[in-house]
């Protein structure tokens, strides 16, 4: 029997995927396909934080630009509310109301020529807001994100506030359109270490406040433990682990995840400690027969190379594509072998 008080799932994704056609130019000829993003499927959870976490080039932002219908997926499914979107056709106004994308850099996102009041009262307008209404619900989104008093900010031009300021006018200008699903692009990798920690605390604060269903995308896996309800590991566009809770990041299972969180600095670890793995990250000319990891992973098998590994539940709700777990796997590594750093302490 389902729960009519379990919270709702406001966005589902189901087996997308998206593939660009790459051609060659200047002396070379053809054109190769790059498998940006394969098979991934999500449930964005109102009052839930769902962090994807993954080096560049494993297909993070393609994903978040699919849930909010900038990029068409090759393939795949999505339901907003329980209603099936027809994708190729234009994203509408009021799926753009409901699923609003927080980007990277705040300095490119918001027009540097006009002032903050501006930067708000064009989402406000678009989206239904009488003119008389303008102003007051400027100052009360400025509110809801900690820039007070409102009147300090409004007349200030973007150049004017600092790189956290504005990122919360990012974050304030996403929330004029009174969305439920908040897609957060890396919305701290370009800010100052100082100020990474409030930017962050919004965010948690805006999904248990307001009960918003936010994707949280970045390569900072620590920033992903400190947030996240729910934490999705990926590599060159696939899914390789995930988890119902933080379990992944306490018990990492996948050989690239382990090597994430290896890779974390650590002050106890002896100095020169090193973290086994190639230092080539997830590019688009990385293999797709089999593992994709297996040219990094230090637990390869013969059959990495020949056929794509299952996703395994190593654990209730936490799953790991990886040959590691399946028995037909031959000389399979055993699920509790040690991490790197833990091989490194203990010598």
């Amino acid at each position: 029997m389902s729960d009519a008080n379990a919270p709702r799932v406001r966005l589902r994704a189901r087996h997308l995927t998206r593939h660009f056609t790459v051609r060659a130019s200047g002396w070379r000829r053809g054109a190769r396909i790059v498998h940006a993003v394969d098979d991934v499927s999500l449930d964005l959870v109102e009052g839930r934080v769902t962090a994807v976490v993954g080096e560049s080039g494993s297909g993070k932002s393609v994903l978040a630009r699919m849930l909010a219908r900038i990029v068409t997926p090759t393939s795949g499914s999505l339901e907003l509310d329980g209603e099936s979107i027809v994708l190729g056709t234009r994203r509408t106004l009021d799926y753009a109301s409901r699923v609003q994308l927080v980007l990277q850099d705040p300095f490119a996102s918001v027009n540097p020529v006009h002032q903050i009041r501006h930067n708000l009262a064009r989402p406000l307008v678009l989206h239904g807001a009488r003119a008389d209404q303008v102003e007051a619900l400027s100052r009360e989104a400025l509110a809801r994100v900690a820039l007070e008093p409102p009147e300090r900010f409004v007349d200030r031009y973007p150049h004017e506030l600092s790189g956290g300021q504005l990122q919360r006018v990012s974050i304030a200008r996403a929330l004029c359109a009174h969305p439920a699903i908040l897609l957060a692009d890396e919305p701290i990798s370009m800010l100052d270490v100082s100020v990474r920690l409030g930017v962050l605390n919004l965010l948690r604060d805006l999904c248990d406040r307001e009960r918003l269903a936010i994707l949280y995308i970045t390569h900072d896996i620590a920033s992903a433990r400190y947030i996240a309800d729910d934490v999705i590991v990926m590599y060159a566009g696939q899914v390789v682990e995930q988890s119902v809770g933080v379990d992944l990041v306490d018990e990492p299972r996948h050989p690239y995840t382990q090597l994430l969180i290896a890779s974390v600095p650590d002050p106890s670890a002896p100095v020169g400690a090193d973290v086994a793995g190639s230092d080539r990250g997830a590019t688009a000319n990385v293999a797709i027969t089999g593992c994709r990891f297996r040219d990094r992973c230090p637990h390869a098998m013969a059959i990495c190379t020949t056929q794509e590994p299952p996703s395994c539940e190593v654990a209730p709700g936490h799953f790991a594509k990886c040959w590691l777990y399946d028995d037909r796997a031959d000389g399979a590594v055993a699920p509790g072998a040690l991490t790197r750093r833990e091989e490194a302490t203990t010598r």
